[in-house]
């Protein structure tokens, strides 16, 4: 399945039997929860085969009450609906916009590589819509393989509360917003590498700016290496560890 343009995953299940492709500038939403035709179902997708977003496109999977409220959940200030995605084999984002998961389960790897909005914070592109700026987030899912992403250039990257079964790698990633990349309760499996990033946190953002923070720190069963050895700062200008990432 090709998607040019704009694709709404939101009349029941959409389940793909092969690969998922989103060609430049378009954009999948799969971030809705109810709207099947009679009103009563539920609207997610299933990939069997790899999903495939393109340079400039976006991609938004999946959606949850505390962290990214669900498109058509008809109480968007006090959100009550989920919906999950599930893709069989890989998600290889191209010079992504922005790839966007929730509850998402993926069987192989989750692999971006360059993309963004550029060093900016400004809203842009379908992210806009929500007068938000361009991000990637992976939150509250399970990937099979490893995390890599390389050379993303955007506003904000966080990687929250997963079940990672592989390694996962995070170089030369360029955020404009302070706050990222936050990379935070997660149990991995194996290796977590973090070489030339512009900022990286094992901790959470307090309600009155940067500091305080709170430690969320990672679960790891491998081996830390360079900017994700040693739990991140709590306090403005406060060291980093003693405890690990």
């Amino acid at each position: 399945v090709v998607v040019q343009g704009f694709c709404e995953v939101n009349a029941g299940v959409a389940h793909v039997r092969g690969n998922l492709t989103v060609l430049a500038g378009g954009v999948l939403a799969a971030a809705f929860a109810v709207n099947d035709p009679a009103g009563s179902g539920t609207s997610h997708l299933v990939v069997d085969g790899n999903l495939v977003v393109g340079k400039g496109a976006v991609a938004l999977l999946g959606c949850d009450p505390v962290e990214f409220p669900c498109l058509d959940d008809p109480n968007p200030t006090s959100p009550t609906l989920s919906t999950p995605v599930k893709v069989g084999g890989d998600i290889a984002a191209r010079g992504a916009l922005g790839v966007v998961m929730h509850h998402g389960t993926v069987g192989g790897d989750f692999v971006a590589t360059g993309g963004g909005g550029g060093t900016s914070c400004n809203p842009t592109g379908v992210f806009a819509l929500f007068n938000s700026p361009a991000f990637t987030a992976i939150e509250f899912s399970r990937i099979g393989g490893d995390v890599r992403v390389t050379r993303y250039d955007s506003c904000w990257l966080g990687i929250e509360n997963n079940h990672l079964g592989g390694n996962v790698r995070l170089i030369n990633n360029q955020l404009a917003d302070p706050d990222a990349i936050e990379i935070q309760a997660n149990s991995i499996k194996h290796d977590i590498v973090c070489l030339n990033n512009s900022m990286v946190w094992d901790s959470g953002d307090g309600p009155n700016g940067l500091f305080p923070r709170t430690p969320a720190p990672n679960t790891v069963h491998g081996d830390r290496v360079g900017q994700c050895v040693l739990s991140s700062p709590t306090s403005a200008g406060g060291p980093s560890g003693p405890g690990p990432f």
